[in-house]
């Protein structure tokens, strides 16, 4: 319903104080119930410092969210390596704080015409002081993100040596997806932690996500179950992966996948021709 907007020449850029000052200012100015901050690498600095500020508790990673009659948030969250799910509220402290992760929820659909208001508010520069002199600014190479993947190819358990990778790897590339991969694979040291889908990894929602003989562990799926088609290739016929999946294929990955990217570049070659 409203945006309070702070636009301050100390704000231009991310700087712990000032921005923790500023949203200390409206919290006091509008004493909201309720905060909910991205878990990005901004927010997960910029959320516990202002819940010190305000002597009030701050639960991470939310994974889901639910507003109890009392005005109490019932924030839900993996613990113990994503072994439970625990059910944390704060019922004697306001406002509530809560970071959530990426891609966990629905976005909302655009709505047609402007709504709401934006307020402006002014703080003086003397509330905006920061004591880190930024000296130099550095721009990092921009990374794919298994988040922002349309399409994503997963190796599991079931992937028997490093060099199959590559196999998964040319399905990835021929749908224009990227490659992920499970928990062991990350320990194993395989592949990179950046690639890894579940609770003590990344949360993803693309369009089409094929799951190669990933067993689907409760931590696996929470991860990735909201994505809208899910492909599942396996062996074992009783694999809970198949309980999350769109489409179930009994079968090894070492036979399927060759076979599917055989289909999908003589579909690729007609459709050229």
């Amino acid at each position: 319903d409203q945006v309070i907007v702070y636009d301050e020449p100390e704000l231009a850029r991310f700087a712990i104080e000032p921005y923790t000052s500023a949203f200390e200012d409206f919290i006091h100015s509008y004493q909201p119930g309720s905060i909910l901050v991205g878990a990005t690498t901004v927010g997960r600095q910029l959320a516990p410092r202002v819940a010190a500020r305000m002597h009030t508790g701050l639960t991470a990673d939310c994974t889901i969210l639910e507003m109890d009659e009392s005005t109490d948030l019932s924030q839900i969250r993996p613990a113990f390596g994503g072994n439970i799910m625990a059910h944390i509220k704060t019922p004697n402290n306001r406002p509530q704080m809560a970071t959530v992760r990426y891609k966990i929820m629905n976005a909302p659909e655009r709505m047609p015409g402007e709504s709401g208001e934006i307020v402006n508010r002014h703080m003086p520069s003397g509330k905006l002081v920061s004591r880190v002199e930024v000296l130099d600014i550095v721009e990092k190479p921009k990374e794919e993100s298994i988040e922002n993947a349309d399409v994503l190819v997963v190796a599991g358990r079931g992937v028997k040596k490093p060099e199959d990778l590559q196999m998964l790897q040319e399905l990835a590339d021929l749908l224009d997806g990227q490659l992920a991969c499970t928990r062991p694979l990350v320990e194993a040291g395989i592949m990179d932690a950046k690639t890894q889908i579940g609770l003590s990894g990344r949360t993803v929602r693309p369009k089409l996500i094929i799951t190669c003989g990933v067993s689907g562990a409760v931590q696996f799926t929470a991860g990735m179950n909201h994505s809208d088609q899910i492909f599942a290739i396996n062996t074992d016929p009783e694999a809970p992966i198949f309980k999350t999946a769109n489409y179930c294929l009994v079968g090894d990955l070492y036979e399927v996948v060759p076979e599917l990217i055989q289909r999908i570049e003589a579909r690729k070659g007609a459709a050229h021709v």
